[in-house]
């Protein structure tokens, strides 16, 4: 089946991992410096609107101190050491694929269109997709079903949120028309966890949604699950430990070998 990627290709969380890795912050340029440097085939970002309609790398809605993204200016949230889309986007070689991450936000439902999520990261995704491979991804049907009609290029990915299961997920994917499907690593079933009444196969749900016409990724699986995941044949599994991915997926005939 072709489509967006190749055997089963790594594709860093918010850069090298989420939090801090050997001293480099999730979603910044060092952080994507890192991932590419210890062989990362992909960078995952995630992106936020700001109060002034700029667009910030920022997972979650608030600050530490309880501040909304969507509430501060972009300078405020450059002083809180945030980077803009821009500048993120610049430091990522252009050979590596682009996995961003689109976070809506409650204020996208009653704001005038010009002003959406949506709206503003549409031009962006237009250009990176004329120049790398990437895709698109987001808890929300709603701005993927925007991407597909604003960006047609772009392949989109459903992620129906954390430990949804895969029996909705596949369906629901394919409902939506995304090519993708993204799926929590604990909803598949981790290599520690016992049998589940229920839960399907791991190599079953694989080649479910390839017959579906999807690709189907994870995160955040360690090097264990990794493995188990590329060798029942999914597509790529988003992490938090870059090399320890590249050195269980180059043991089971992962990613490293098709390249």
């Amino acid at each position: 089946m072709s489509g967006v990627f190749e055997a089963t290709e790594v594709i860093g969380h918010r850069g090298a991992g989420r939090g801090v890795v050997d001293g480099a912050a999730e979603n910044t340029p060092a952080s994507f410096e890192l991932a590419a440097r210890t062989g990362a085939d992909w960078i995952e970002i995630d992106v936020r609107r700001t109060a002034d309609d700029r667009l910030v790398l920022f997972h979650n809605a608030a600050l530490d101190d309880g501040r909304a993204v969507v509430d501060l200016t972009e300078a405020e949230c450059r002083a809180e050491g945030l980077v803009g889309l821009e500048e993120g986007l610049a430091a990522i070689p252009p050979e590596l694929g682009l996995d961003v991450d689109v976070k809506t936000v409650m204020e996208d439902g009653v704001d005038a269109p010009s002003r959406r999520t949506l709206a503003l990261v549409l031009p962006f995704l237009r250009r990176e997709a004329a120049r790398r491979r990437m895709f698109v991804c987001s808890f929300d049907p709603g701005l993927l079903l925007g991407v597909r009609e604003g960006a047609p290029g772009v392949a989109t990915a459903w992620m129906p949120f954390v430990r949804n299961p895969a029996d909705t997920a596949i369906p629901g994917a394919v409902g939506i028309g995304c090519p993708i499907v993204a799926v929590d690593a604990r909803a598949l079933g981790l290599a520690e966890d016992g049998p589940r009444p229920g839960r399907r196969a791991l190599e079953y749900t694989v080649e479910t949604a390839h017959r579906a016409g999807l690709e189907l990724i994870s995160w955040c699986p360690d090097p264990v699950d990794a493995a188990r995941f590329a060798a029942a044949g999914m597509d790529a599994v988003v992490v938090d430990d870059v090399p320890g991915a590249v050195s269980a997926l180059g043991s089971t005939g992962g990613a490293r070998e098709a390249q």
